[in-house]
């Protein structure tokens, strides 16, 4: 159980939030009055209150509002709840979407300071039900869905996709598939090739999002530009090449090409990341083949499945 402290709204995008008496919470939208509201996944921001006093303690004169953060709450150590965990606030009902964010430029605070924490303590949400709130307003975390949609993100490998030089039909072809097979597409990526921005992606989507699988396609081959095994690799703790195996197995039974895969698979934290082969055709006899296997791993992973009976 905790409570909001605070409500921080700004009217104008880049201009420091200030305290306001009540807000009113409106589905898939935010904060009514908020610049930062809107039709995406970071809709309202929270903060911890302990968090804020931790960093008060090192010297730091900050009002409530100047971490950009919506909500001040108490009572939750808001960093380690997972992302799909729905908090209730009054009639209002919030869903965490992310866990930290990135700083693209670093605010006062960080000049001042050396250190902010809203990009590693501050959480993100969408409101899934409405509702007014105040200073005081109760907080509760909803027991976790066992049965909630796997939430995925496709990230499609082209040079000339990411050019605007060739269309990308492999990449919406895995999103309709996901969605046919009541999996929740987040988040969708169309990138050029190569290994640093694939693997900043990659990360970003398995540390602050919490993804329960990313599927890539493209660049698996052998052309000097096909490295998404290698960005794989680099950023998974622990990889799973049973699930590229099994694919590379079945496709041999469709094209002896199939043996020309380099594709990987593995995981980061609680994220299952699947390379898929570029082609729409044959990303679709690779999802046909392997989702009906997946369920069990991916509850495993966020912790809604047990482990497999042993004999």
């Amino acid at each position: 159980m905790g409570k909001i402290l605070a409500i921080c709204i700004s009217e104008k995008k880049g201009t420091q939030k200030k305290v306001v008496d009540s807000a009113v919470l409106k589905p898939d939208w935010g904060i009514v009055g908020d610049a930062h509201a809107g039709n995406w996944h970071r809709q309202v921001s929270l903060l911890s209150i302990e968090k804020i006093e931790d960093f008060r303690a090192k010297g730091a004169e900050v009002d409530f509002g100047a971490f950009g953060e919506n909500l001040v709450v108490e009572g939750f150590d808001l960093r380690n709840i997972p992302a799909g965990t729905k908090l209730q606030a009054g009639e209002a009902v919030l869903e965490l979407t992310q866990i930290g964010k990135e700083c693209h430029s670093h605010c006062n605070i960080y000049h001042t300071m050396g250190d902010c924490i809203m990009p590693r303590e501050g959480v993100f949400a969408k409101v899934v039900k409405g509702g007014g709130i105040s200073p005081g307003t109760e907080m509760t975390l909803l027991p976790f869905e066992k049965n909630r949609p796997f939430t995925a993100a496709v990230i499609t490998l082209s040079d000339k996709g990411a050019a605007g030089q060739r269309e990308d039909k492999s990449g919406p072809l895995i999103q309709e598939i996901l969605e046919g097979q009541g999996y929740e597409v987040v988040e969708t990526l169309l990138l050029p090739d190569g290994r640093t921005v694939l693997e900043h992606q990659l990360c970003r989507l398995a540390d602050q999002r919490q993804v329960n699988v990313v599927f890539t396609t493209g660049g698996t081959g052998f052309s000097e530009r096909d490295v998404t095994p290698e960005a794989t690799m680099a950023v998974c703790d622990r990889m799973a090449n049973g699930i590229a195996d099994a694919i590379r197995q079945y496709s041999l039974t469709i094209t002896g090409r199939a043996m020309l895969s380099r594709a990987v698979s593995g995981i980061r934290k609680k994220t299952l990341i699947v390379n898929l082969p570029g082609s729409p055709k044959a990303v679709k006899e690779s999802l046909e083949y392997v989702l009906p296997h997946l369920g069990h791993g991916l509850g495993i992973l966020r912790g809604t499945d047990g482990e497999c009976g042993k004999g």
